[in-house]
């Protein structure tokens, strides 16, 4: 990874020019430059990374109507275009918002991917209703995080799993049983409504154990056997995120109300973002939160 000049496109039918002042980082980004999605990103390099971001609105393009130059907004790329951790972007105007007066640009930025993911998880794929039950293997993960204020917001129970010695961090959130991530499921079995694997590290045979007749298992990991193990008949759904609007906004409006609270472990400038990215694949650092790259 390197930073290099480019010179921006203007934006074309249903896209926005946007001057961005922050980007998280995701799990996804080095999926990506590792070749792991390459069948959905296609093999050419150079390329840009980065897929989520805030800004200011610097162009619109013909059709465009919800925004104009000047507006504040948040939004991610498409997983094929990318290239938010950059001065500008070109995004679709569907994957765009406004942005709240009362949440910074790098807390903005923060959200988009993980607070989708997560909404959609407990939602749409999960169904979780009030008085059910959810396991969250990854609890303290970004999506996990989120994934768990959402649960109890909609006066579910919690458990979940993480790494030995952050289990007062996973009770503080509000999970009433926590476990490491080599727990013995058969203590739990049959328990939950729902299992959310946000790291990708259950196996079939433990998420089955979890659940109850009737559950749901919701992975957010793709690789071809899950995408197989998905298309069969069962409780198993493996999560292609989708770009949505309403989904977006209703996140977002979450974190501006102080209902969910997305962490910033971490934020550098443009010109520390390769190794910071770096230190973040290989090394997972920071924990406890997101990595921010801010510009300007």
């Amino acid at each position: 990874m390197e930073l290099a000049e480019f010179t921006p496109a203007a934006p074309g039918k249903g896209e926005v020019l946007v001057r961005v002042r922050a980007a998280a980082a995701n799990g996804l980004d080095w999926k990506i430059r590792n070749g792991d999605l390459k069948l959905m990103t296609g093999r050419g390099f150079p390329r840009g990374l980065g897929h989520d971001f805030a800004g200011v609105v610097e162009q619109v393009g013909q059709g465009v109507t919800r925004f104009r130059a000047g507006d504040e907004v948040l939004g991610t790329t498409s997983m094929k275009a990318a290239g938010a951790f950059a001065e500008v972007v070109l995004a679709t105007a569907g994957q765009v918002v406004k942005k709240p007066d009362d949440l910074s640009f790098e807390q903005a930025a923060a959200i988009p991917i993980v607070g989708v993911t997560a909404l959609q998880a407990i939602t749409t794929g999960g169904k979780l209703k009030p008085g059910q039950s959810v396991f969250i293997n990854g609890c303290l993960g970004n999506v996990g995080r989120i994934a768990t204020q959402l649960a109890l917001r909609r006066q579910a129970t919690v458990a979940g799993s993480c790494r030995a010695g952050t289990w007062h961090d996973a009770e503080a959130l509000g999970i009433s049983t926590v476990v490491d991530f080599d727990f013995d499921a058969s203590g739990l079995q049959g328990r939950f409504d729902l299992v959310f694997d946000t790291a990708g590290t259950l196996s079939g045979k433990t998420a089955r154990t979890l659940i109850k007749p009737g559950g749901r298992i919701i992975d957010i990991n793709g690789t071809p056997a899950k995408m197989l193990r998905s298309a069969l008949p069962g409780p198993y759904q493996m999560q292609i995120t989708k770009a949505s609007v309403q989904d977006l906004e209703s996140i977002t409006r979450a974190v501006a109300d102080g209902q969910v609270r997305i962490p910033i472990a971490r934020t550098v400038p443009l010109a520390e973002a390769p190794q910071a990215l770096a230190e973040l694949e290989t090394r997972n650092t920071p924990r406890g939160g997101k990595l921010v790259i801010t510009i300007g």
